[in-house]
């Protein structure tokens, strides 16, 4: 059976869910994406050549967790038989997942029940898991806890692993997979959604400055594994001067027994700043409007061998 389907994504994750389903000869109804930010939505590009119902939206639920009705008659005027959420970013409303006969099927990038949660990429840096993969699920009223319909992995994390490159290069085309075979079990009628167990659930917040800031009190293995987790956003710092200093492309290195926060030594290849058990080589740092190599920072500020950086918090 083929299927209508009602596509919320965005960027080129999006889009590829969009062509592969099309090449399966399912119907894309219309497609939700949010507005532009910065540069064009490859999903939202697509969908426009193509010359399929495209709707812009940021938001389906008011303040209040009320659905918004136009959002609501946007979608009822589909007639979709599935949603597929592809990369969303934002809760939408039960009225709106549960509408379709064959309710809605979510790409969500971890082993669900673990890492439940909008930042499931950064924490499993973050929290040093050793594998992940990727799950898809039937949405309900809470956060990524809805019954599982497939499952791929576990792929591992390597050593220097950020969240750029755990989705791009891993869970991304991996999520793709799941999703679109997800959708040819819904559409045999071979879909048999599992609920999770409860008992394996953990969730976390979504990481923000609180979370990104660099304690030099704490061993340079979680300072590693947290720069990598807040890379690219929203981008772990340490102080220098009283100035915020937000550090990327970041490796760790071997004890160098200086005091932790002391500048160690500055190339091409980055800065090294010493921490508790190791040291941390930072690639490029964003101190004020856009990101530089911190060799050339070092070089604009004056930073030397024996200069201190200071906790971000």
């Amino acid at each position: 059976m083929k299927l209508r389907i009602a596509l919320f994504g965005q960027a080129a994750f999006g889009r590829e869910v969009l062509e592969r389903l099309r090449a399966n000869g399912h119907q894309i109804a219309g497609v939700f994406a949010p507005p532009d930010a910065g540069r064009p939505d490859a999903l939202a590009q697509r969908a426009q050549e193509l010359g399929l119902p495209l709707v812009r939206r940021r938001f389906y639920r008011k303040k209040t967790g009320e659905p918004i009705a136009a959002a609501l008659e946007e979608h009822a005027a589909l007639r979709a038989d599935l949603n597929v959420l592809a990369s969303v970013q934002v809760f939408l409303p039960r009225e709106l997942t549960d509408a379709p006969k064959h309710k809605s099927l979510c790409f969500h990038p971890s082993l669900l029940p673990r890492f439940r949660g909008g930042a499931a990429l950064q924490w499993q840096i973050i929290l040093g898991e050793r594998e992940t993969g990727v799950s898809i699920f039937v949405p309900d009223e809470g956060a990524d806890t809805g019954p599982v319909v497939v499952q791929k992995g576990p792929v591992p994390l390597a050593p220097r692993e950020t969240t750029t490159s755990l989705f791009f290069e891993k869970l991304s085309p991996l999520g793709i997979e799941a999703l679109v075979e997800a959708v040819e079990l819904v559409a045999s009628g071979h879909a048999k959604p599992e609920a999770q167990d409860e008992s394996r659930a953990t969730a976390q917040g979504l990481v923000d400055d609180q979370v990104a800031a660099l304690d030099l009190a704490k061993s340079a293995a979680e300072l590693d594994r947290l720069a990598r987790g807040c890379d690219p956003q929203p981008g772990a710092f340490l102080r220098f001067g009283g100035q915020i200093v937000r550090v990327f492309d970041v490796a760790l290195e071997s004890e160098t027994g200086s005091t932790p926060g002391s500048v160690v030594s500055c190339d091409a290849s980055g800065l090294v700043v010493a921490l508790r058990g190791g040291a941390l080589r930072i690639g490029r740092v964003r101190a004020d409007a856009a990101k530089e190599p911190a060799q050339a920072y070092a070089a604009r500020v004056g930073l030397a061998p024996g200069a201190r950086f200071e906790s971000g918090a």
